[in-house]
């Protein structure tokens, strides 16, 4: 058998394993064998399904690498968790830094129970100082292991089903007019009726593809013009009052979280931060100063699951409705965000997105259902989704008792 054909079958021996192990282990006591033994971090590229992915000022991605942490357990379960950015260098984040993360921390973590991911959260904390991106596919894959381990599914553990089909958005990237008018079109038919336009990197010609793309929608759907950080507070003042008579949500103008807020006394419409939604303190700045409408929760921006849960309960009990989403991802990356939305108040869950129909290769086997324009989580204990080894290939770094 050919090298690469030996490596695809033992691939698909050890996730039958995985699979195996966890139905035989649906039901778990406290005390057996729960401590972390493994730790696997795997990197794929992810190609986007349309070429290229244009946004903010003058960014664009063809390929997004994404970064995947298995972990093993010494009882058997497994759990696995994603990050992917949106581009390199994303809001700082970087594909290389959970591998960079997981070298320090997994001497810390091997030997822990990840059942206890406010335990596991504090200890990542302590051992290294932000980077809550690279920590975020470590919570995860924890979370995944405890809804395993009770044969609860994470929405679960989240809180309980509060959404069941969280209402989707779709992008239209930063292309002619034409092309925007017709993709448009095409998320029409397959049921989504929220819509990102992307702009940001043209300030004159983003007016005009405001002015062209909003008076399209029909009754009931909704248009964000996402700037994703890409004008001077200026422009974005200048836009904002050319489209002032337009209904529509002016997303995240500007770089920073104060640059947003000069622009602010300018705008009409609901303004949605997205990019500098960081963590609890900028959350507190954004109910103290009444500063949006609509806060964007990316969860790997947030530092993972268990950070931005408090983050969402904490805008919601001041009434402040959310989206749920991530940077970018597979199938893993959208089980997580699947999840949170469905745990989410459907009075206050904006929309979610389905990341992994994003790109033409994939990064776990299962994940969410889309039907109809909307994301349903998966009900089975756990993400709901289990690593393709066959599309991750071999390990980058394995680190183990």
């Amino acid at each position: 058998m050919p090298r690469s054909d030996t490596a695809a079958a033992h691939r698909r021996s050890r996730l039958a394993w995985f699979t195996t192990v966890e139905a035989r282990g649906a039901h778990r006591t406290l005390g057996e064998h729960m401590e972390i033994n493994r730790i696997e971090v795997f990197q794929t590229d992810l190609p986007y399904v349309d070429g290229a992915y244009q946004w903010g000022a003058g960014n664009a991605i063809t390929t997004a690498r994404a970064s995947v942490v298995v972990i093993g357990t010494a009882c058997g379960l497994t759990g696995c968790g994603e990050f992917t950015p949106c581009g390199e260098n994303y809001m700082v984040a970087h594909s290389e830094g959970v591998a960079a993360a997981a070298k320090i921390l997994a001497p810390v973590l091997i030997g822990k129970d990840p059942r206890q991911v406010e335990a596991i959260d504090w200890e990542m904390d302590q051992t290294i100082l932000g980077h809550g991106y690279a920590k975020a596919p470590i919570i995860a894959a924890c979370y995944d292991i405890l809804g395993k381990s009770c044969n609860l599914p994470v929405w679960m553990l989240l809180g309980g089903k509060l959404t069941d089909g969280a209402p989707m958005y779709r992008v239209a990237p930063q292309r002619s007019k034409e092309e925007t008018i017709a993709k448009l079109d095409r998320h029409r038919a397959a049921g989504y009726r929220q819509f990102q336009i992307k702009v940001g990197a043209n300030w004159e010609q983003d007016i005009d593809r405001i002015r062209a793309t909003v008076p399209l929608l029909a009754p009931g759907e909704k248009a964000m013009a996402d700037a994703n950080q890409g004008w001077r507070v200026d422009n974005a003042i200048r836009v904002a009052n050319a489209t002032r008579d337009l209904d529509y949500i002016f997303e995240q103008p500007c770089r920073t979280y104060e640059e947003c807020q000069r622009v602010r006394p300018h705008v009409a419409q609901p303004m949605k931060l997205d990019e500098c939604v960081t963590g609890m303190e900028v959350a507190q700045r954004i109910v103290q100063d009444r500063g949006a409408e609509i806060c964007c929760l990316k969860i790997s921006n947030l530092g993972g699951l268990v950070k931005a849960r408090r983050v969402r309960d904490f805008l919601i009990e001041n009434r402040i409705p959310v989206v749920s989403e991530d940077t970018w991802g597979g199938e893993i990356s959208a089980s997580a965000v699947a999840h949170f939305a469905a745990s989410t108040p459907k009075d206050y869950l904006i929309n979610s997105t389905d990341l992994h129909n994003y790109n033409t290769r994939s990064t776990g086997i299962g994940g969410p259902n889309v039907r109809e324009g909307k994301l349903y989580a998966s009900d089975t204990p756990g993400l709901g989704v289990e690593p393709d080894l066959d599309a991750l290939g071999d390990p980058l770094a394995v680190y183990a008792v």
